[in-house]
């Protein structure tokens, strides 16, 4: 029997929201390839499914790529632990499905279908899985309702919750308690998250916060990327290496005209700029504006290297590995709309330094509480912080210490999840089907 919220999700806001996504598609190409990636979705997956071992399998839901690198350690650790396992992925959006539809360890990846509830019985009579996960907050009312009918245990991964969400409106409060309340177990980033799901009332998971899996999944690529060696000696030897990671615009007019004046006091201070969307258009204007400024040559023509002192970074996904040369580091979109992770920086232990908007994430502000972050919201401050930082190796010493230690103290997020996800992999699955 359909509960009124489940009547009325499926009667109002999916029509709507499959209404908006076709609006939407028209003008924007994301929207669109989700659309197109999601055609004849059900055919392809049943003859992906027909390929794949038989075996107990796991569902594992997340919306992107920043989601699903929480997801990579916990399916890392399965496939070691049960490698009998067949692991089925689904992503929300194209950028993290493209992005991530060769990754060797799972079994199948495909999309989410469009969440109707015929859409998740058929979803759930191909993949037939004995436990679903969900990632963080990518929740899709029909398909769990759908998982909780079937008996089927479903586990939320890294969930977060701020306290001043509008789920907290009392009729949309009482619409996610029914929905929170499907899970079987709720694991949440900190304290403060699972506190604020017990504002929904749940009273059938299991609420407990056992941290964030990205510090193990930053851990385990920081010492995959120090095996990497891409920068020759001759590059770095005797520098000061100041790298800019994933920098949009907004954040290149205030560090920029901070290198200009920095390069006077250290000739040595290299600038590694990675901007997050080296695309042919940006890095010519980045030329553009160092030219006569200082000198420069782009990653791909490192070969040629003869001193320059900014490396502009034209190739994709090698960040991480680049942060491995850095004295001190800055993370982008903290001018613009959101910092990125720094997680990825702080993990080699230096300093890391952004900007203003940081509160898209609990992460920058805990490691400025812990001495490894520093924020700096003008070129003028910025100046200050990078100077004091490259002046005073002690300085740089400790800050970049405490960082490291900052990620280190917070890994075994997955070793967590694994006590509460082991119990049910080796047996303990409900057989029957329980209807709402």
């Amino acid at each position: 029997m359909l509960s009124l919220w489940q009547f009325l999700y499926g009667l109002v806001f999916i029509p709507l929201l499959w209404l908006a996504l076709q609006v939407l598609g028209i003008v924007n190409e994301k929207v669109r390839r989700g659309i197109r990636g999601r055609v004849n979705q059900f055919g392809t997956l049943a003859s992906r499914l027909s390929s794949v071992r038989q075996g107990k399998r796991i569902w594992i839901h997340s919306s992107s790529m920043g989601e699903f690198e929480q997801a990579k350690p916990i399916i890392a650790e399965l496939r070691r632990r049960h490698p009998e396992l067949v692991i089925v992925v689904t992503f929300f959006s194209p950028s993290g499905y493209e992005h991530a539809k060769r990754y060797p360890l799972a079994d199948v990846i495909t999309y989410l279908p469009f969440d109707t509830r015929a859409g998740a019985r058929r979803f759930f009579d191909l993949i037939r899985p004995q436990i679903a996960v969900m990632i963080r907050y990518d929740i899709w009312p029909n398909h769990i309702w759908e998982a909780r009918r079937r008996g089927i245990p479903l586990i939320i991964a890294n969930a977060t919750m701020r306290r001043q969400t509008l789920r907290r409106l009392p009729l949309v409060r009482r619409f996610h308690h029914h929905v929170f309340d499907s899970f079987t177990t709720i694991l949440t980033v900190s304290d403060a998250d699972r506190e604020a799901f017990g504002y929904f009332a749940v009273t059938r998971p299991t609420l407990e916060s056992i941290g964030d899996t990205r510090y193990d999944q930053v851990l385990a690529r920081s010492n995959d990327a120090k095996q990497r060696h891409l920068l020759q000696s001759k590059v770095i030897r005797d520098k000061l290496v100041f790298v800019v990671g994933s920098s949009w615009p907004e954040d290149e007019e205030v560090i920029l005209p901070v290198f200009y004046k920095l390069q006077q006091t250290f000739p040595n201070l290299l600038l590694i700029l990675v901007p997050h969307e080296p695309t042919v258009t940006h890095l010519e204007e980045l030329e553009d504006e160092l030219a006569g400024k200082t000198s420069h040559i782009r990653f791909s023509l490192l070969n040629d290297y003869t001193g320059e002192r900014v490396i502009i970074v034209d190739s994709v996904g090698i960040l991480l590995a680049l942060y491995n040369y850095a004295t001190v580091a800055y993370v982008g979109g903290s001018f613009r709309q959101g910092v990125h992770n720094v997680l990825e920086a702080a993990v080699y232990g230096i300093p890391v330094l952004f900007g203003p908007r940081h509160r898209n994430s609990q992460e920058p502000l805990m490691l400025v509480d812990q001495g490894g972050g520093f924020v700096v919201n003008s070129p003028q401050e910025l100046y200050r912080a990078l100077r004091h930082l490259l002046e005073e190796p002690v300085a740089r010493a400790h800050a970049g210490e405490r960082a490291a230690q900052f990620v280190s103290t917070h890994a075994g997020a997955t070793e967590r999840f694994m006590a509460h996800l082991d119990p049910i992999l080796r047996g303990n699955v409900a057989e029957g089907t329980h209807r709402l």
